[in-house]
């Protein structure tokens, strides 16, 4: 592994600490170590298989419906992702 060149801070409770510093104790790893690892295999599979449903950007959204008229429920809904 290369050197560390960036950091990430992440505020946890107390209890999902402890819950994350037991399973990485029983792994066998540090904590950092078995957090850093347990994100990497999340993103990777992520980006191996993205969410289907948020494609393409906001204005992409909209393009498609700029000729008809959507209701302030159906702008909030693709403002937000929904």
């Amino acid at each position: 592994m290369t050197a560390t060149a960036d950091r990430l801070d992440l505020r946890l409770s107390a209890e999902d600490k402890n819950r994350i510093r037991r399973a990485a104790d029983l792994h066998g790893v540090p904590l950092a170590a078995f957090v850093r690892e347990a994100a990497l295999r999340e993103a990777d599979a992520i980006i191996a298989h993205p969410p289907k449903g948020r494609t393409g950007s906001l204005s992409a959204r909209l393009r498609g419906r700029a000729t008809a008229r959507l209701s302030t429920d159906e702008i909030m809904r693709l403002t937000r992702g929904a």
